[in-house]
């Protein structure tokens, strides 16, 4: 069967249906990736913020329109159905089969049987196989799923389930694959990778990195999604002293009011992440430091407002996301009150991010002159488009590089950067 697969949300669907798509070739399926030629369609969806569930209402009733026009099978997956399972399946009927979140050795024997429903009333992800053949600059690896912690704002544990970690020997094999295929960044994520290994005998996530950094080849390893309650001065050693480990620390702090915090159900107080970074930053001057902000929740003052930039010019982190809080249903931060204007939450957002880019000129302009290794990923304009340790995929920046020799795509080079921007770099390959 010709099989279409298209992954909504987070990196960490990404994983999933990377280790989907090989699950079907093993089984003798074509994956095509122009889905005007798929037989079946496989569409992960994400069921976390409004938007994100507004994203993936929209691209299934899209498919649904498609199918007027065209005859193939659509399958949905993932986060959303697993969270609204009854109304999706009571409310929409062009779908021939809703998954929720289940292993995908699960979803493959239920495309292949034509199934129509698949939910576990306890969520259940975490794939016993490590078969990848996906290749390119970058490929995620998900090494946990579910979250144990207890944010007020957070639907994630209701319909993703408690935090469980993959088996080590299943994330190194997997690596080693993707090694093999010529990846050259393996990036790690979970709803909290700095737990990893928490609910098991097997080692923490120290263990893995120092696995996975023994691994034959040339390529580098980043870590995402790092909480500050799992976040330890052996891990920053072990992430500022393993070779392939990027000194790239992403560590969601959410606010910077010890009172909104503490709303929020966050362990750490405002001092406690600012110790967090100063240990990071003593242990690699030039580590980088990303962060995600929530503005607008409920009971946010102006002058908590205030707390927070103030807290984000002495924490002057290289990378920033700032998001607009919504409520969700099904969590303790929907009852609080009082609510936030969402006008007044977007003019904080827009408030927020013109002081963050200043922070971020800054941050950026101690690479003038100096020679930094990229991995080029791209030709456009007359530039390489790369990326450099300080730059995940897709949420960061880039470094656009000039050579008068043609470069390998993709391939590390060292850039002299010339000039930098608010959250980019310019340089000339050596």
């Amino acid at each position: 069967m010709k099989i279409g697969i298209k992954a909504l949300g987070c990196p960490k669907n990404e994983a999933d249906c990377a280790v989907l798509r090989a699950i079907l070739e093993q089984r003798s399926h074509e994956i095509v990736e122009d889905i005007e030629e798929a037989e079946a369609v496989i569409l992960d969806t994400c069921g976390f913020i409004e938007e994100a569930k507004k994203d993936s209402i929209s691209e299934i009733f899209d498919f649904i329109e498609h199918k007027k026009h065209r005859k193939f099978l659509l399958f949905v997956k993932g986060c959303l159905v697993q969270r609204y399972f009854e109304d999706l399946t009571r409310e929409i009927h062009e779908v021939d089969g809703w998954f929720g979140v289940v292993p995908p050795e699960r979803i493959a024997d239920a495309v292949e049987k034509g199934e129509k429903k698949v939910i576990y009333r306890h969520p259940e992800s975490i794939y016993s196989t490590s078969v990848r053949f996906d290749s390119g600059p970058y490929a995620y690896i998900k090494i946990a799923d579910g979250c144990s912690h207890t944010c007020s704002f957070c639907a994630i544990p209701a319909f993703k389930g408690s935090y469980r970690s993959r088996r080590m020997n299943f994330v190194i094999s997997e690596a080693e694959q993707l090694v093999r295929n010529g990846v050259l960044e393996i990036i790690l994520v979970a709803q909290d990778t700095s737990a990893y290994g928490i609910d098991t005998n097997e080692g923490t996530l120290c263990d893995l990195l120092r696995k996975l950094d023994s691994i034959d080849g040339r390529f580098w390893i980043r870590v995402m999604y790092l909480h500050p309650d799992h976040i330890t001065p052996q891990l920053i050693d072990t992430m500022t002293t393993c070779k392939k480990v990027l000194p790239y620390f992403d560590i969601p702090v959410q606010h910077g009011s010890d009172k909104i915090l503490e709303k929020m159900g966050r362990q750490k107080k405002s001092e406690q992440i600012l110790d967090i970074l100063q240990q990071v930053r003593s242990a690699r001057p030039d580590a980088v430091v990303r962060t995600s902000v929530i503005v607008g929740f409920p009971g946010e003052s102006r002058n908590d407002f205030e707390i927070l930039l103030e807290f984000l010019k002495e924490a002057q982190f290289d990378r920033l996301g700032c998001f607009v809080y919504s409520d969700e249903e099904g969590t303790p931060a929907k009852s609080f009150f009082p609510k936030i204007p969402h006008d007044t939450a977007l003019a904080r957002q827009e408030e927020l991010m013109l002081l963050q880019k200043e922070i971020s000129r800054k941050r950026m302009s101690r690479w003038t002159g100096k020679t930094i290794e990229t991995l080029v990923e791209e030709q456009e304009n007359g530039y390489y488009i790369a990326r450099s340790f300080m730059d995940a995929p897709e949420v960061d920046g880039n470094v656009f590089v000039q050579s008068r020799d043609s470069l390998i795509i993709p391939g590390f080079y060292h850039v002299t950067i010339t000039t930098s921007l608010d959250y980019d770099l310019e340089g000339v390959a050596l």
